[in-house]
């Protein structure tokens, strides 16, 4: 990978982060060893002189989902609020792995709670990611009923991203699930519609809907593999491109 000296393709992205990326695999919580190691690839794009805004879950630590049962004793909308708190403990773990390697960050969240965020103000929020700083954006959208993949797009949208990052564990889009099925196709592009009409699995519809209407493209790719993020913003043929223009390239998992 020769991108030391070579300006990135993307001037700003957001990069969508999942809870699990901050967890050990196979187990949930906080490793900080998984934290630093993200931290450092997010530090080797940003000195590339990438713009870098980050969505972050909360699934390693909560998931409103698991409170969907009614006798569960908790409304769901209670739940979905209880996994917003779980993506701002994330973010000040990700702002503290961040800084350890040189890097300018603010955390903002779309919830008030001025002893450890800013609040995410759009104009803010642009004005650090033009200083240079990379923000971490918490809380998703502030609201329930609302995931955090439909958070990445209405933030890329805001902010006026080149692209989002979608990071996952797997190297895209598959046909089907590549860690159940060895003979899963790859796709390396893929148009909107046909993700949709293959119901394909990558983020909830919300998310896809937005991101298709505003021409917004997605990149998904493997976050697991070293160096990564540095290639997506150098626009490497790495991962699943979605957009409104590309035609279905597939190629078999190798």
């Amino acid at each position: 990978m020769d991108t030391g000296t070579s300006a990135p393709r993307y001037k700003r992205v957001l990069l969508k982060l999942s809870g699990e990326s901050f967890s050990r695999a196979g187990e949930r919580g906080l490793g900080m060893d998984e934290v630093l190691q993200m931290a450092r690839q997010i530090q080797q794009a940003a000195a590339a002189g990438c713009q870098i805004a980050l969505v972050i879950g909360g699934g390693n630590i909560l998931r409103g989902s698991q409170f969907k049962n009614v006798h569960s004793g908790i409304q769901e909308a209670t739940a979905h609020y209880m996994g917003m708190l779980a993506t701002v403990i994330n973010g000040l773990a990700l702002q503290d792995g961040l800084e350890s390697v040189g890097c300018d960050t603010r955390l903002m969240s779309a919830i008030r709670m001025d002893g450890v965020a800013e609040p995410y103000i759009r104009r803010r929020a642009r004005r650090h990611l033009e200083k240079g700083r990379i923000i971490i954006l918490a809380a998703g959208t502030g609201s329930p009923y609302v995931t955090t993949d439909t958070a990445a797009a209405q933030r890329a949208l805001e902010l006026d991203c080149d692209i989002l990052l979608k990071a996952t564990r797997v190297d895209g889009v598959f046909s089907d699930d590549p860690e159940k099925n060895p003979h899963a196709v790859l796709y390396r592009e893929l148009h909107y519609n046909t993700l949709r009409e293959q119901n394909l699995r990558v983020m909830d519809s919300t998310a896809i809907a937005q991101c298709m209407e505003h021409r917004m493209p997605i990149l998904v790719f493997n976050y697991r593999k070293e160096g990564n993020i540095q290639r997506a913003v150098h626009g490497e043929r790495i991962g699943t491109l979605i957009s409104n223009q590309t035609v279905g390239d597939k190629e078999r998992k190798p």
